[in-house]
């Protein structure tokens, strides 16, 4: 479910790239909460995908 949530945030994060809009800086926390989430992962020793 993780895994999940990060690959939605990452899509999200580069629409908002694509489409210049951001919303006070609202994509790139949202990138940052799916790396975060990919780390937690790593470091459980659980499969990041």
């Amino acid at each position: 479910m993780l895994v999940t949530i990060a690959v939605v945030l990452i899509v999200l994060w580069l629409l908002g790239l694509i489409t210049s809009y951001t919303v006070s800086g609202f994509i790139h926390i949202l990138l940052v909460a799916a790396v975060i989430l990919v780390i937690v992962r790593l470091v459980q020793g659980k499969k990041v995908v």
